[in-house]
């Protein structure tokens, strides 16, 4: 299952709408973990964008939604850009969206949306026997800018995604155990489930994912350090 809403456009082409949320995080006196908005907006841009993309979308355009106050809003769409950039993505993208100017509020707050397309009845890849990794560590909070060399980057992300021969499943605050129920489409216990990385842990911006895979050494060449490997133990009766 896909953290995004799929909607028929026309005979040739599907939408596909994904969305993240950030709450707390920024520079008011009033947020939990303190950062820049281009820094949160990277970071929210990157997990909608992950969404979209994994789902086999081309992201057209993207929708701001800024809680922040009207001197955030450049910082926001710097970072937006940033992540753009890091995908190689057309950087004619649209970027619109909204500023709540009227009230000032006492904590950070952004949403953001992207609207991608992709081919009308696409359907996911399927691989027979595949094996499991995790590209990347679950961070979460100050974490993520603290151990930033644990955040995998978007370029290998993307590297991935466009490569028919891997499955993605990114990874957010649900942890890795969840998503792999998700991405194989059945429910496993920790016990199942043997990785070095904590399975049950906030990868909060999707400082991480699962791919499904068959060629090992391709992987390992393309992620490098950031590969761990995910072993699915028989289950018992």
């Amino acid at each position: 299952m896909r953290d995004v809403q799929i909607v028929p456009w026309n005979k040739k082409e599907e939408l596909v709408i994904s969305v993240d949320n950030s709450g707390g995080i920024g520079q008011k006196e009033g947020d939990i973990v303190f950062a820049s908005y281009d820094i949160v907006s990277y970071f929210s841009f990157r997990v909608a964008v992950m969404e979209c993309i994994a789902a086999g979308g081309v992201p057209v355009s993207i929708v701001l939604q800024n809680f922040c106050g009207d001197p955030a809003w450049h910082q926001l769409v710097s970072g937006i850009h940033k992540g753009i950039n890091e995908l190689n993505l057309n950087s004619e993208i649209g970027i619109t969206g909204s500023t709540e100017s009227n009230f000032s509020l006492q904590q950070s707050a952004v949403s953001l949306t992207i609207i991608g397309k992709r081919q009308a009845g696409s359907r996911e890849l399927s691989i027979t026997n595949g094996k499991i990794a995790v590209i990347g560590s679950p961070l979460v909070g100050e974490e993520v800018i603290l151990q930033g060399e644990r955040v995998v980057p978007l370029a290998i992300f993307m590297q991935l995604a466009k490569n028919y021969n891997y499955r993605i499943q990114p990874v957010g605050s649900k942890g890795i155990l969840y998503e792999l129920g998700q991405l194989k489409g059945t429910l496993f216990k920790k016990e199942e489930v043997i990785c070095s990385l904590d399975l049950l842990k906030s990868a909060g911006p999707a400082t991480c994912f699962i791919v499904e895979y068959e060629k090992e050494a391709e992987l390992k060449r393309i992620a490098g350090s950031y590969f761990h490997e995910v072993i699915i133990t028989q289950r018992s009766n």
